[in-house]
């Protein structure tokens, strides 16, 4: 589906959202809410033609076309966009698979932005197959983005805490994915193509998480990480006005356990308004006997 593209302020969102199904009495809402002029999905957990059926129409009304690469109780990625939507491609060129490739990527130009929604492998157990299927996935992701044009954006969920500010407690993750040297060097490769992690430069210094386990209490207590990311191309970083993350969507009843990461282009339509909205609580103490959940 492909609607015409428009010219002025964009306001760019990601959001892990854990299986579209579950999460449309959350999703249509904060559409509505936040009104942003694209939307990047993961973990759709639905085939292309389930997510029509789903949410065809009711995006269609708020004026989005989609592009789609799904498939069934997994993965799945999307990119919904009202400022056009052109160039499509599901996938990775010569994506490593496991054993086969994933519907872990889908990419389209819109409103003049090179967009990557993107669901990096998670790696499961440091040094097993799927971290190193993790490591590949990541090599063929920077090789695709390596040939975008100047204006682009590669969002979504990295499945990656690019420093130790990124995590609410380093010794709490030591012997863990996420936050392994390898990882992050996999992603400083990607972000040495030219691009900016737009939350974390406008944000230096500010604890911000994307991602808080559904158990433990660990939103509540603010024990997350951030591997939520935006990584925008130098001109596009330039128009950045506002970055922030919209910790509204992680409360109340049947959220997903990420939550979305709003980005907006040449005007702020809420303002600066800072890293986190809400604030988060408070920074709490380091737990050495919180108990990691296993890696999904």
């Amino acid at each position: 589906m492909s609607v015409a593209a428009t010219v002025g302020e964009v306001r760019v969102a990601t959001w892990n959202v854990n299986s579209v199904k579950q999460r449309v009495p959350r999703l249509l809402p904060w559409l509505d809410q936040r009104q942003p002029d694209v939307v990047c999905l993961q973990e759709t957990k639905l085939t292309d033609d389930a997510f029509g059926e789903l949410l065809g129409e009711e995006l269609a009304r708020r004026g989005y076309g989609v592009a789609l690469h799904g498939e069934a109780r997994w993965n799945g990625v999307a990119i919904a966009s009202r400022v056009g939507l052109d160039d499509v491609v599901a996938g990775i060129p010569g994506e490593p698979g496991f054993p086969r490739p994933e519907a872990r990527a889908v990419s389209a130009t819109c409103g003049g932005i090179r967009l990557h929604s993107v669901y990096v492998p998670n790696g499961r157990v440091p040094d097993s197959d799927h971290y190193r299927y993790k490591l590949a996935w990541l090599t063929a992701l920077a090789e695709m983005v390596a040939a975008d044009p100047e204006d682009a954006i590669v969002c979504g969920d990295m499945n990656i805490a690019p420093a130790d500010a990124d995590v609410f407690d380093p010794d709490a993750y030591v012997g863990q994915t996420h936050v392994t040297p390898p990882e992050r060097a996999a992603l400083a490769k990607l972000l040495a193509l030219g691009l900016h992690d737009v939350v974390r430069e406008r944000w230096p210094s500010e604890r911000v998480f994307t991602y808080w386990d559904y158990r433990a209490g660990m939103f509540h207590q603010d024990l997350g990480m951030r591997i939520d990311l935006v990584l925008a191309t130098g001109p596009v970083a330039s128009r950045v006005r506002a970055a922030w993350v919209d910790r509204q969507a992680r409360k109340g009843t049947g959220p997903s356990d990420h939550a979305p990461v709003i980005v907006d282009l040449d005007q702020a339509p809420d303002g600066n308004i800072g890293p986190v909205v809400p604030p988060p609580s408070a920074s709490a103490a380091k737990r050495g006997s919180v108990k990691l959940p296993q890696s999904r």
